[in-house]
């Protein structure tokens, strides 16, 4: 270890060898083509970094070294489990790390929910490691943030794992039939027809999970149940999974009925996101005024998500972002004006 002096302070040099299990466990963890090293050179460019056979070495001011090492040893240990460590994943690491994370990030990208059909569906950030956490305590989980934050996608993974270990016999999935701009009236077809594009996503991520030939067999047999948010009214939910989604689209006494559907032996999951409600005029949204309502109450969760775990395009979480800051600087403008108002 050196030091060298910069202006008044002194950065302190240090260099590490990273040895590697083998020259094809390198390649797991860094890809074929260094594809790993151009992502970590971005996020750390004070450090150099060096590869001889299997080995890596990293130099450069200390702290930036130590953190580059780190994220590396993660990266390891994803490849051990097989987890193929894209761009996107490392940068999911990056994020974990600077938010110095009490649980290792590696911990959190390896859990496994559901294998299936050549697929492993787990958490890709602390936010959702806590959400699908959360299912597991309680009772009643809400699970709120953007869209691409996997609140929808997780739950059903833990549906289908709760109906294949067989701790419930059925699952219902659930959404309010609302539209975002257009109108039922005006799409073809019967009632049915007119709804089920608003429950297709729940369809979608059905087919993700499970043999796409045997949903059929099992929704004629009413262990799935995919249906609007309408026909639950009067029934008692029991040994069920139940799922609502969209539910920044209820109305308070919609997410009364709803929640007062539950039963002995069954778990409820609400998902949601209070910023894309698509309610008519001033009509309040049952999600947004639940957490003030149900706060405190024992085995009953709420999740927070947000724009950090949008697991879809990097460009998405972006977006979110910038709807967000927009929304909060039109609030800001309309108060102050509203406050010049009353002055005069």
């Amino acid at each position: 270890m050196t030091e060298s002096s910069a202006g008044i302070g002194t950065i302190r040099e240090d260099q590490q060898t990273i040895v590697f299990d083998s020259t094809e466990h390198m390649v797991q963890s860094l890809g074929a083509n260094d594809e790993a090293l151009r992502v970590i050179e971005s996020a750390f460019p004070e450090v150099n970094l060096h590869v001889r056979g299997n080995e890596l070495s990293v130099s450069g001011p200390a702290p930036a070294v130590d953190r580059t090492v780190r994220l590396v040893n993660e990266v390891r240990v994803l490849a051990r489990h097989q987890t193929r460590v894209t761009p996107q994943v490392l940068e999911q690491l990056i994020t974990m790390l600077r938010d110095q994370t009490a649980e290792r990030p590696a911990e959190v990208l390896t859990q496994n929910i559901l294998s299936t059909r050549g697929r492993t569906i787990r958490p890709k950030t602390l936010n959702q490691k806590n959400y699908v956490d959360a299912i597991d305590r309680n009772t009643v989980v809400f699970g709120i943030g953007p869209a691409g934050t996997g609140k929808t996608y997780l739950a059903m993974a833990k549906a289908v794992q709760a109906l294949q270990q067989k701790e419930v016999n059925r699952i219902i999935l659930t959404r309010p039939a609302v539209e975002a701009g257009e109108r039922l009236g005006f799409l073809p077809g019967t009632l049915n027809d007119k709804i089920d594009p608003y429950l297709r996503p729940l369809y979608d991520a059905l087919h993700d999970m499970m043999d796409p030939e045997s949903i059929p067999r099992l929704m004629a047999a009413g262990t799935i149940e995919v249906a609007p948010l309408a026909y639950m009214r009067g029934r008692t939910l029991n040994d069920a999974f139940i799922i609502l989604d969209e539910a920044q689209n209820t109305t308070p006494e919609q997410m009364k009925m709803f929640l007062t559907r539950l039963g002995f032996g069954s778990k409820m999951v609400v998902t949601g996101d209070v910023t894309q409600v698509d309610l008519p005029g001033s009509t309040v949204s049952g999600l947004r005024i639940v957490h003030e309502i149900l706060d405190g109450i024992e085995d009953v969760q709420f999740s927070e998500l947000t724009a950090t775990d949008v697991v879809r395009h990097r460009l998405v979480s972006d977006i979110v972002t910038a709807y967000g800051e927009w929304d909060e600087e039109r609030r800001s403008r309309t108060a102050s004006r509203s406050a010049g108002q009353e002055k005069k």
